[in-house]
């Protein structure tokens, strides 16, 4: 088959590679669409591969086209996606049902071959099927999408109460859906960008506060009455936008951190006690995995999608790449600032 192979740092080639083979338990996939993840950046620019030559590739859709013996979860013609973590279901993590936590796990397209090439082959609990009516180019933020689900869920998330939500990117607008499927009094996103701004409401999002206005935090306190929000979800991975949490944060409000750091975080003396006088929650969330593996997160997922109630927006996907253009799909890296969503590779 052919495939993005990576030889090396900046090495990658569209190239012949072994086609992988089913065996029992396992299901094989024709990829139809891949998405390009921010660690996937790093393998490929920054020597960042566990070794070479490797496949990258862990967001994707496609079908079954083969399965191995004993296999019963899905059958061929089956479309599906792929939940990447293989954990190893028997350390006291996994059996406590802590699967992103697990230290003995594999991990499809990190650490075996993974989706940027023509066919996968994964375990069939890794394997997701969606509704067919659901294109490809949506099913490839199934991951993203388990990644909000997990965080909404894992903090304590109670309907009829005010949610704040700090940017409004990708995972922040998938939040924004999830809260208001399981139900909100107001749901309210903080970004600097007016345009995402209008895309949250357009999701579901009941106001948009503008970050860099002024009097903004005084605005964002009347839209709840003076009361702050019982949920916020940090979803940048900066220190400004954790201590804005801070800040927005009712007493003994629940503050989700999902969004990765990009530098160091650091609290001054009155900040920190915001989090003692309020009596706050902090809790981070790590990927979307609950038992039965992959977790309810990947099941309500296909659900939503299906139904409509979850969607990916064209706004997501800053361009789509044939796989033979793989080596230039990831020089645009090399310059993020000029990249706005999600680069996909695709099978023709």
């Amino acid at each position: 088959m052919k495939a993005a192979v990576l030889y090396g740092n900046e090495d990658i080639r569209y190239d012949d590679y072994e086609t992988p083979e089913v065996e029992p338990g396992t299901v094989k996939i024709a990829v139809k669409a891949s998405g390009i993840c921010g660690s996937d950046v790093p393998r490929v620019l920054h020597n960042g591969a566990h070794y070479y030559p490797i496949v990258l590739g862990h967001e994707f859709a496609g079908e079954v086209v083969e399965v191995g013996e004993g296999v019963t979860k899905v059958k061929v013609g089956d479309t599906v996606t792929g939940a990447p973590r293989i954990p190893c279901m028997v350390c006291a993590d996994c059996v406590a049902g802590n699967i992103a936590q697990c230290t003995h796990d594999s991990f499809i397209g990190s650490r075996q071959q993974g989706s940027f090439a023509e066919y996968v082959v994964i375990p069939e609990a890794n394997a997701v099927p969606y509704d067919p009516s659901v294109p490809a180019e949506t099913a490839v933020f199934f991951e993203p999408a388990t990644v909000a689900a997990h965080g909404v869920m894992q903090n304590d998330y109670a309907g009829g109460e005010y949610v704040a939500v700090i940017g409004a990117g990708t995972i922040g607008l998938f939040v924004v859906q999830w809260a208001k499927i399981f139900g909100s009094r107001k749901i309210v996103v903080f970004d600097v960008d007016d345009e995402r701004l209008a895309l949250a409401k357009g999701f579901g999002a009941d106001e948009g506060v503008n970050s860099l206005s002024e009097g903004y935090l005084e605005k964002a306190k009347g839209l709840t009455a003076g009361a702050g929000y019982a949920q916020v979800f940090e979803a940048v991975g900066s220190n400004a936008t954790l201590l804005m949490a801070l800040e927005l944060a009712a007493a003994k409000a629940h503050v989700g951190l999902i969004g990765t750091p990009h530098d160091t975080v650091s609290f001054t003396k009155p900040q920190w006690e915001i989090i003692n006088r309020k009596e706050l929650t902090l809790r981070g969330f790590w990927q979307g995995y609950s038992l039965p593996f992959p977790g309810r997160e990947w099941e309500l997922t296909a659900h939503y999608f299906a139904t409509g109630q979850l969607r990916a927006d064209p706004s997501f996907i800053d361009r789509k790449y044939p796989l033979s253009e793989a080596a230039e799909a990831f020089a645009r890296f090399k310059n993020p600032k000029n990249i706005h969503g999600k680069i996909l590779l695709v099978n023709q």
